[in-house]
């Protein structure tokens, strides 16, 4: 096998495929792509979809959580997830914190700055409601007080298979 995975490496062929079934034949597998939602998803994103993670004023519990999603347990860049530096590089912006009044300005820049279609996902309890900082007079309650929310990502603070997991969802149904 990894002899003729050199052999084509050498004559630019594509490479070997290993289909998870015995029944499943290329022809299968690219109907398969064309009636499911990423073959939708690859049109609207090119096979990748990049975050801008905007941290609103949070405890940092959630930031900690995103942050592990890079590393080499949970991998999030093997589905075509990355993280970007800069809003008008993003597909999606991940809002966490309750949104302080110091972060209220610059979370409407950076949504202002996205690309269309804009997409914003807020995680954590804190980013929906408040949490634990509902009815502070520093806080605005929520990212739904400020811009429009698409998506939500419940927990105090969600766990990185569950923000995996609510992320992929959210690619199937675009």
């Amino acid at each position: 096998m990894w002899l003729n995975l050199l052999k084509n490496l050498i004559t630019r062929k594509e490479a070997i495929r290993f289909y998870k079934s015995k029944t499943q034949t290329p022809a299968n597998r690219e109907a398969e792509t064309l009636f499911s939602g990423e073959g939708k998803m690859n049109r609207v994103f090119g096979k990748s979809l990049k975050i801008r993670q905007v941290d609103a004023g949070s405890c940092n519990a959630c930031e900690w959580e995103c942050t592990a999603l890079t590393n080499p347990i949970y991998d999030i860049q093997r589905f075509g997830i990355d993280f970007v530096a800069s809003p008008r590089h993003a597909d999606v912006l991940l809002v966490t914190g309750p949104v302080s009044r110091q972060m209220e300005l610059a979370l409407k820049k950076t949504y202002l700055a996205m690309p269309d279609p804009k997409i914003v996902i807020t995680c954590g309890d804190c980013s929906n409601d408040g949490g634990v900082f509902r009815g502070s007079y520093a806080v605005t309650d929520g990212v739904g007080n400020v811009i429009p929310v698409d998506y939500h990502i419940p927990g105090c603070p969600p766990s990185p298979t569950t923000i995996t997991r609510k992320l992929l969802k959210l690619m199937e149904k675009i």
